[in-house]
């Protein structure tokens, strides 16, 4: 392609380029930066392609980003031409710091692609150029090089780096136009253009502000945890008679399963193997002979503790940012085929609330300062909510309806009994059911969670569907529809194609007919919470409040409120998370506040 480069010392030629392409219609924009840390990223250059096959690179170092900037600040910030990149929240993450604020975006292709087809392994522009032009692009690596010889993009040669980000401009502007007939065809236009795409500078707005951590709790938990994780160690050793690598699967699964001969234990005849032969010692052996022995037991303990430990406790305090003091998670929008955010470096959505030792890692996210607290809003049982709206079940909605406990009322109706005469049981029961059949449980599933019988999980779930009838037909609607139109859909359109529905492979097919059923539910969870997120920031906004909203995590939104806020706040929230959606049954929220995220959870 014609790729060509701006010199540093030529002003006249950067003004002709902005001008010549201010009466554009459109044009194709890619950046390229130094740097890790989300606000030190540097640009190092810039490009611009209005035609296929022909692109303008301009540089940018120390001595000249800033005067060079404000040169296109004026093409930049106007509303036209329309502007396309791929990865929006990444160049205007990189433009943040220099103040020069980007307008008039036409598409992301990366949001265009993953809302038209989100089973997608990656939508990465690579992947994308490969897949509708069968073309490979040039990899990062053979520009900067790796390993011990990689440089930044700043370090190498302004031509070289020209080729690389004008290829991605270039491929930018090729990818609208099949991805907009991609969208099309889809039906997933207004779920683009509606909720992802305006939710991209929330999510920049939630990463820049962070959240601060306790490093000092952080600290003395660590060393709390250490010496329980060595006396777990310690207890081991001592049952096995000798010391072993605690953390090799293949010295654990030979003292578990040839020295202490735990599965006898546990009534299994042959323990299981991987395919070189090793005695299999994840998560789900372990648990299944910790029932009978208790050296299993310590080590999923020794586990828990010392991935907790090396994953959070002692990694969080290394990631606080100095320039702000606070740890920064990015958000993926392109990720999960559902629809849902994820979280990395660090993860914050996989926190564990259901231990001591998880919630107690939550206690170390605290405000930004004295006279501010946390504030947590959580949706209540969203996904059965949802089920009620779509099945349309009558005693589903009437119990919600009426603001029952879901769940000891399914067990009084499935049993027939009265609600007060349900026991924990029945209650837990019902719960796992309630629950479990979004995700495809079986009896047999039932059965492990419950401590059923498989005869009395099988028997529990018939007097389940024939108390709860709707909940039936809308399975079988879900099934019969995924089975003719190969997709599955939320009610505000998100689409997942369920190709592999009809699969002669069984473990294909079930999977599929899990989505099918699931889909619907999670995606339309994560499209409701996606919508509260764009309210509440929205009236933030245009409150001229300094709350932040900080985290999503799940159906739980996080936010950071001055004390003399939060009456307002708490007011603002709940109307945006209660009017996100229009269900049959009302959205309920659970709110919290104070010193740190376990407190305010």
């Amino acid at each position: 392609m014609n790729a060509e480069v701006v010199a540093d010392d030529d002003d006249d030629a950067l003004q002709a380029l902005v001008t010549a392409l201010q009466g554009q219609a459109q044009v194709a924009i890619a950046a390229e930066t130094s740097g890790t840390a989300l606000r030190k990223r540097k640009l190092v250059g810039v490009s611009f392609a209005t035609e296929p096959g022909v692109a303008t690179y301009v540089p940018l170092d120390d001595d000249n980003r800033e005067a060079r900037l404000a040169a296109m600040e004026p093409l930049l910030s106007a509303e036209t031409p329309s502007k396309h990149v791929h990865d929006l929240k990444r160049l205007l993450a990189a433009l943040r710091p220099t103040g020069v604020a980007l307008r008039g975006v036409g598409h992301d292709t990366m949001l265009m692609s993953y809302c038209s087809e989100p089973g997608l392994r990656s939508h990465a522009l690579a992947d994308l150029a490969l897949k509708h032009f069968a073309y490979k692009k040039t990899a990062a690596k053979d520009v900067v090089g790796s390993g011990k010889k990689q440089r930044t993009f700043a370090e190498v040669d302004a031509s070289l780096v020209g080729d690389y980000v004008c290829e991605e401009a270039d491929l930018v502007l090729r990818l609208v136009a099949p991805l907009e007939e991609q969208l099309e065809r889809a039906g997933t236009t207004a779920l683009y253009r509606e909720l992802e795409l305006p939710l991209v500078p929330v999510l920049l707005d939630m990463e820049w502000e962070g959240i601060s951590v306790d490093s000092d709790h952080l600290m003395r938990l660590s060393a709390e945890l250490q010496d329980r994780v060595e006396d777990l160690q310690e207890r081991v050793f001592e049952r096995a008679g000798h010391e072993f690598n605690l953390g090799s699967p293949a010295q654990l699964g030979k003292v578990l399963f040839d020295e202490l001969e735990v599965h006898r234990a546990a009534d299994i005849n042959k323990p299981r193997r991987t395919p070189t032969g090793q005695y299999k010692t994840d998560h789900e052996v372990l648990v299944k002979v910790a029932q009978k022995h208790e050296v299993p037991q310590l080590v999923l303990e020794w586990r828990q503790l010392t991935k907790l430990k090396s994953t959070y406790i002692d990694s969080l305090p290394a990631l606080v940012q100095p320039d702000s003091g606070r740890v920064h998670t990015t958000f993926n929008q392109a990720v999960a085929a559902t629809g849902r955010l994820s979280s990395e470096d660090p993860n914050l959505q996989n926190i564990p609330i259901r231990t001591e030792e998880g919630r107690r890692v939550r206690a170390a996210f605290v405000p930004r300062a004295s006279g501010w607290s946390l504030l947590s809003a959580d949706y209540s049982q969203i996904e059965l909510r949802i089920l009620a709206h779509l099945s349309e079940d009558k005693a589903l909605v009437e119990s919600f309806q009426k603001g029952e406990d879901i769940h000891a009322r399914t067990a009084a109706i499935v049993h027939g009994i009265l609600p007060n005469l349900v026991t924990p049981e029945l209650r837990n029961q019902a719960k796992i059911v309630n629950y479990g059949l979004m995700y495809g449980m079986g009896a047999s599933r039932l059965a492990n969670e419950t401590g059923m019988r498989p005869p009395e999980a099988k028997k529990f779930i018939k007097s389940y569907f024939r108390a709860l009838p709707g909940v039936k037909d809308y399975l079988d609607r879900s099934l019969e529809h995924a089975r003719t139109e190969k997709e599955a859909r939320t009610m505000f359109g998100r689409r997942r194609a369920l190709g592999d529905i009809d699969s002669t492979n069984a473990m294909q097919r079930i999977a599929a007919e899990n989505m099918a059923v699931n889909t619907p539910i999670q995606g339309a969870a994560a499209d409701i919470v996606k919508r509260a997120m764009l309210a509440v920031h929205g009236e933030l906004v245009r409150r001229g409040l300094r709350t932040r909203l900080l985290l999503q995590v799940h159906d739980e939104l996080v936010l950071d409120v001055p004390d003399e806020e939060r009456t307002e706040v708490e007011r603002l929230v709940q109307d945006a998370m209660v009017g996100a959606a229009e269900l049959k049954v009302p959205l309920e929220v659970t709110m919290g506040a104070g010193e740190n995220w376990l407190v305010a959870h």
